[in-house]
């Protein structure tokens, strides 16, 4: 629920309760030698801090199912494969890499990222109009504010923007 992009790293293991926080994470970047897993079935239990819930709309249902009914464990190709993780690099090298993502990110409009990331989060469970409804709700939250007054001008100047949230 926060409004502001979150990033997880993931360099080792990410089982259980630590693939759950990842989950409800905005970004995942791991390690190639991460492994992942959610092997609560095991225990006689169901991953209880949605696991159940974000791991299928991340992956898709039969592939969540797949993991959870079976607790098995995948490396970080795998999981990028499967869209479980953004990006898998080099063993050592995802805080690198998140830090590129979230510098990337820190250069754009912070109300745009705010606003993109309200209206993804709360359309997303919603059917395709409501969902556009939500977005241009977002969007009209947009139009008045200095940065999108900042970005045109940047961009008329072929400059880089200064944003300053406003």
């Amino acid at each position: 629920n926060l409004r502001i992009p979150t990033i997880a790293v993931i360099e080792g293991a990410a089982l259980g309760g630590g693939l759950e926080m990842a989950l409800s994470c905005d970004l995942r970047i791991c390690g190639e030698e991460a492994k992942f897993g959610l092997p609560e079935t095991g225990l006689a239990i169901i991953p209880g801090a949605g696991g159940t819930q974000r791991l299928p709309r991340l992956v898709g249902r039969s592939v969540a199912k797949e993991l959870i009914f079976t607790g098995r464990k995948i490396d970080g190709r795998e999981a990028l494969s499967m869209g479980l993780v953004n990006y898998c690099v080099p063993a050592g090298g995802a805080h690198l890499k998140a830090l590129e993502i979230a510098r990337d990110i820190n250069k754009k409009g912070p109300l745009a990222i705010r606003m993109a990331k309200a209206a993804i989060d709360e359309g997303l469970e919603k059917d395709l109009l409501s969902g556009l409804t939500i977005e241009e709700g977002c969007y009209e939250k947009l139009l008045d504010t200095q940065d999108r007054l900042e970005g045109l001008a940047a961009f008329a100047e072929k400059r880089k923007p200064k944003y300053n949230g406003n």
